[in-house]
């Protein structure tokens, strides 16, 4: 799941004041389009950061997936075509497979709880984002990651008889459906919309700004009120990219991002919730609240989900460390 749902990140050209060669041009690659939120907070990262530097240092843009999916840029940046991109959990799956802890489906309550284990699990997920070959320049909350679909969905039973779209490579979303014994449909993010129009998939999966931007909501009516998953995201640069730097444009670079990335984490937050809203404005059909006894089923099938990644793609371990840390987090509020 990208659970990372889909919503998605940024980057920005403008010209810089320094002559082209006195300029380090980080070619910087998203899946967000032109005009977001995103962008536009990246604009204001960009300027500062070539105010910073005297113009030796700005982004250079490429919006809206023209690079393509986000297996494609990690392999660009491996060899230098790019060199920083925005990444939902798929990207950053690809670059640090325990990240993806993150993203495990039905793991958090509420946004607290996931910055809580970020904050306190931050060794271990920027040790293995450094290990990738990668600096993180900040943590990016896409949103919390709904079903949308053209038939209501009220109870896991019925996803069985929808044809639910996977992001392609994405084992977490995998693992989630296994559990609800669904059979999804993989595709790539930029086959999605034309599947939901021609009927090969009539049920996705993403933030609501993220659906939003992707138009993903024309071609669906309803809303399932059961969040899979909080989708996490990421800006980084390659190591060799920020190692490239001077040492005054390094922690330039570092101190603008975290400064900006920052601000977008909770516009990101505050805009997904605006945009739960607008979608059932623009007539989508908010589910049912589901009961409790819905509410403890899901608890059961994310730890089941959860234990089939153990071992493959983060470490069981820290899955116990990521859980006994929130369980003793409940306990103690109770």
């Amino acid at each position: 799941m990208t659970f990372s749902s889909l919503a998605l990140i940024f980057c920005l050209w403008l010209p810089g004041s320094a002559r082209a060669a006195d300029t380090q041009v980080i070619k910087f690659a998203t899946l967000a389009p032109e005009g977001s939120t995103w962008l536009k907070v990246i604009n204001d990262l960009n300027a500062e950061l070539q105010a910073k530097t005297e113009g030796r240092v700005r982004f250079k843009i490429y919006a809206g997936g023209v690079q393509g999916d986000e297996m494609d840029v990690v392999k660009k940046i491996r060899i230098n075509q790019l060199q920083a991109a925005g990444f939902t959990g798929v990207g950053l799956g690809q670059i640090a497979p325990e990240v993806r802890i993150l993203d495990a489906p039905w793991l958090f309550r509420d946004n607290a709880e996931a910055d809580f284990i970020r904050q306190s699990f931050a060794k271990d997920l920027d040790g293995a984002i450094e290990k990738g070959g990668f600096v993180l320049l900040g943590w990016i909350d896409l949103g919390w990651v709904y079903v949308f679909s053209k038939k209501p969905i009220n109870t896991p039973e019925d996803m069985k008889s929808s044809k639910m779209w996977v992001w392609e490579g994405d084992p977490i979303a995998q693992a989630a459906y296994k559990v609800l014994d669904v059979t999804p449909r993989p595709l790539s993010v930029v086959d999605v919309m034309s599947s939901l129009e021609t009927g090969m998939v009539d049920g996705v999966y993403g933030p609501p700004m993220g659906v939003t931007a992707l138009q993903w909501f024309r071609r669906t009516k309803y809303i399932y009120d059961v969040p899979m998953a909080d989708s996490a995201g990421a800006v980084l640069i390659s190591r060799k990219a920020c190692d490239g730097l001077a040492p005054a444009d390094r922690k330039a670079l570092i101190e603008t991002s975290a400064k900006h990335l920052k601000r977008l984490n909770l516009l990101s937050r505050r805009e997904n919730t605006e945009a739960l809203v607008a979608l059932q404005h623009q007539g989508l059909l908010l589910s049912q609240k589901p009961t409790p006894e819905t509410l403890k089923r899901y608890d059961e099938l994310g730890r089941q989900a959860r234990r089939e990644l153990a071992g493959k793609l983060y470490p069981a371990q820290l899955l116990e460390r990521v859980e006994a840390a929130l369980a003793q987090r409940r306990t103690g509020r109770r």
